[in-house]
């Protein structure tokens, strides 16, 4: 009796399972059907800016300002994400002497042609904490005494190119509605709310939390390490682009970091000082573009998306060189924390496209200048 009774239960429990799974397999295929149809070409060249994002935008520089207040250290403000730096380095970034002639454009329009730059290397957070904490790492670059009229500058920054970047190849939000929704959330404590901002399941935002969770990555073995994305669309001349900075250890000394002790909270900057002033190695990147191609779906108003590099592949335009140096200083970290990097510092020739790259100029400018304000320093390059 009791072997039938355990007989019928394991029939029961297999057709459940293979009910569940018969289910599971159709929910993906309705999905990738789904998804197939709505993340499909062509889409559009040009931007298309919602009546209502100028209102939300202002509503955003407001929440920023909050987390900047929320976060500061003792009295000294912060900036409103990637709050710490493991360092500011100074950088060379030469265009490919061999570059096509259509991607010769604005700072790239000069083969072989040599820039100084600085390279700020941060964490993603709004407030320092371990870097062995997942997070978001960033990459900023600014080529410095750029001739012509920028599209956004001040006297301070009047000579700036401005490059602005993190390691993840697609960003948690679509647009800047769904920005003010999430960024809100996050700023009054309501995590939870960001992705789910109600008991209705079509207002939930499951891709993107699975996008959020990828981007909170555990951290590289050095900051010259990873690669570092656009996430947004620029111009470049003509052509619409995204760019990225990978590393490119090949056309530096052979190196091999020492191994860190990862349980130390700054261990990230470590890692730079011992590659870059102790052991006097450079470190060497590949600055490349991904063109858009608008009969397949490379959107230019939904940063969440990536695009294919099987459709259209990076394509390297310059390299960057990062020479040994001594950068940890009380001078060059003060230095450090007041540069203001916007990716609106731009020649034409770059512009950014796109709402979350409108979003960045209205709100990167009035936070820094807020931020400058009330640390009562003055606004570097």
């Amino acid at each position: 009796m009791l072997k039938r009774f355990w007989l019928w239960l394991g029939r029961l429990l297999g057709k459940l399972l293979l009910i569940l799974l018969l289910l599971g397999l159709l929910g993906w295929a309705i999905g990738a059907l789904y998804y197939g149809w709505k993340f499909s070409g062509p889409v559009s060249t040009e931007e298309q800016i919602p009546a209502d994002e100028a209102a939300l935008t202002q509503g955003i520089i407001e929440d920023a300002i909050s987390v900047v207040e929320q976060h500061r250290d003792n009295t000294r403000v912060l900036r409103d994400a990637h709050a710490k730096a493991h360092g500011c380095v100074k950088a060379e970034v030469t265009v490919l002497p061999t570059l096509d002639a259509t991607l010769r454009q604005g700072v790239l329009s000069e083969p072989g042609k040599t820039w100084q730059a600085w390279m700020r290397l941060s964490n993603g957070n709004a407030y320092p904490q371990f870097d062995r904490a997942r997070d978001a790492r960033g990459m900023a670059i600014k080529l410095l005494d750029v001739p012509g009229d920028k599209l956004l500058s001040s006297p301070a920054t009047a000579g700036d190119q401005d490059f602005v970047m993190f390691n993840h190849p697609v960003f948690f939000v679509r647009d800047v509605a769904e920005y003010k929704q999430n960024f809100a959330a996050q700023a009054n404590g309501q995590k939870i709310l960001a992705f789910f901002p109600s008991w209705d399941p079509r207002s939930w935002e499951l891709r993107h939390l699975i996008i959020a969770l990828k981007t909170l990555s555990p951290a590289p073995e050095s900051p010259v390490a990873t690669t570092y994305n656009s996430i947004a669309p620029f111009k470049l001349g003509p052509h619409n682009i995204k760019y990225r900075v990978i590393p490119d250890p090949a056309s530096c000394p052979s190196y091999a970091l020492p191994e860190q002790n990862e349980d130390l909270p700054n261990f990230l900057r470590s890692a730079l000082y011992q590659q870059l002033s102790l052991d006097r190695v450079p470190a060497c990147f590949a600055l490349q573009v991904q063109r858009q191609n608008p009969e397949h779906y490379m959107p230019i108003e939904d940063p969440s998306v990536e695009w294919s590099e099987a459709i259209s592949p990076f394509e390297t335009v310059a390299t960057i060189k990062v020479p040994a140096q001594d950068f940890d200083s009380r001078e060059q970290n003060l230095l450090c924390d007041n540069l203001s990097f916007n990716p609106w510092h731009a020649l034409p020739e770059h512009r950014p496209i796109g709402g979350i790259n409108r979003l960045r100029k209205a709100v990167y400018e009035a936070v820094s200048v807020y931020r400058h304000q009330r640390n009562d320093a003055p606004q570097a390059h």
